[in-house]
C-alpha cells in the first residue's frame, strides 16, 4: 500500500489548495494534481477586495502564492500533470487508478475533484492582454472596483441582465451589449433593467475589439444588421455569455446536470463513493474564491473521514 495515496487532489485553484492544507495537517498521503500553476482564475484577478483578512485587498497572483506557500509549508505534495483518465476501484478497498496525460500512473483511495470553471470569452482582440485590467467575467467580485465610471456588459441572458443591474450600484452608466434584437433574460429582469436609468442597450451588436495600453479604454462594437461600427468609452468589459465547467473528463463516470457541472452533496460527495467534488466545477449557486475554499475544506474533511472508515481507524 505504499504507493498508494490517501487521497488525491485533481485541480490545484483555491478549493484544490484549500483541500490539501486541511488532508495535509490530517496527515493524510496527499498529491495534488496540477497541469499549469496553482491559483486557477485567481490568478487572473487584478486586485480581491472580497476575501476575508485584506482590509486593503491583495493581488490574484498574490493570494495564489500564500495559499500555494502555506499548502507546501504543512507538506503537501504537488505534481504539474494533465489528468487524462480515472479507472473506477474493482471494489471498495482497492484504490483509484489515474492516468496521465504525460504518462504517469498514481493510485489513490479517495479523489477530490477541484478543476474549476472557464468563463465563456469572447475571443476578441484586445481581451486577453486587458484581462484583469478591465476585462471581467464577475460582476460580483469585480463591481466595485469600477465606482463611477463607465462599463459594458455583454450578453443578454439572466445572468447578463441581472448583474448589469447589480452594477448600477457602483458604475455611472452600464451600457448591455447583446447580439440579437430582443433579450432572452427573464421578463421581469429586463423589466427592471429597462426602468433603470443607468443602463443603456446596444441591441443587434458584437463586440469586435477591446482597446486600451494599461487598462480597458474603449471598446468597437459593430452592428449585426448594417455592419456599421463604432467606438464606445468603457472603463471596464464584463463578458458575461456562460461558464463552462471543466469536466470533460468525468463524462459518463460521474453524475453531471445538463450543463456539465458535477452534483454532490453537502459533504461534497458525488455520485462515486470515495470521489468529492468542491469549488467551480460543482453545480452550486455561488461561485467565489471564499465559498470554494470552505467546500475544499468540506471535501477535504470529507475524503478524510471515508479514507479512515476503509482503513478500520475510524474516531468512533
Amino acid at each position: 500500500m505504499s504507493d498508494i495515496y490517501d487521497i488525491i487532489i485533481i485541480g490545484g485553484g483555491p478549493a484544490g489548495l484549500t483541500a490539501g492544507i486541511y488532508s495535509a495537517r490530517a496527515r493524510m498521503k496527499t498529491l495534488l494534481l496540477e497541469k499549469m500553476m496553482c491559483g486557477g482564475q485567481v490568478l487572473t484577478a487584478d486586485l480581491i477586495e472580497n476575501f476575508p483578512g485584506f482590509p486593503s485587498g491583495t493581488k490574484g497572483p498574490e493570494l495564489a502564492d500564500l495559499m500555494l506557500k502555506q499548502a507546501e509549508a504543512v507538506g503537501l505534495e504537488i505534481s504539474t500533470c494533465d489528468v487524462k483518465k480515472i479507472t473506477l476501484k474493482k471494489s471498495e478497498k482497492d484504490p483509484f487508478i489515474i492516468e496521465t496525460a504525460e504518462g504517469d500512473i498514481f493510485k489513490s483511495l479517495s479523489i477530490i475533484i477541484s478543476t474549476g470553471a472557464n468563463w465563456n470569452a469572447l475571443g476578441v482582440p484586445g481581451e486577453d492582454r486587458l484581462r484583469g485590467r478591465g476585462v471581467s467575467y464577475c460582476a460580483t467580485c469585480d463591481g466595485p472596483l469600477f465606482r463611477n465610471k463607465d462599463i459594458a456588459v455583454v450578453g443578454g441572458g439572466d445572468t447578463a441582465l441581472g448583474d448589469a443591474i447589480f452594477l448600477t450600484r457602483f458604475a455611472n452608466k452600464v451600457t448591455v451589449i447583446h447580439r440579437r434584437d430582443k433579450l432572452r433574460a427573464a421578463r421581469i429582469i429586463q423589466e427592471r433593467a429597462l426602468m433603470n436609468k443607468k443602463i443603456e442597450l446596444c441591441l443587434k451588436s458584437v463586440v469586435t475589439e477591446i482597446i486600451g495600453n494599461i487598462r480597458v479604454e474603449r471598446i468597437k462594437v459593430k452592428n449585426v444588421a448594417t455592419n456599421e461600427e463604432k467606438t464606445i468609452k468603457a472603463d471596464g468589459v464584463f463578458v458575461l455569455i456562460g461558464l463552462s465547467p471543466n469536466s470533460g473528463i468525468f463524462k459518463g463516470l460521474l453524475d453531471l446536470d445538463e450543463k456539465g457541472y458535477i452534483r454532490s452533496g453537502e459533504d461534497m460527495s458525488t455520485s462515486v463513493n470515495g470521489i468529492f467534488a468542491c469549488g467551480d466545477v460543482r453545480k452550486k449557486p455561488l461561485r467565489q474564491i471564499v465559498t470554494a475554499a470552505g467546500e475544499g475544506a468540506t471535501a477535504a474533511v470529507s475524503a478524510e473521514q471515508y479514507v479512515e472508515r476503509l482503513k478500520g481507524t475510524a474516531y468512533e
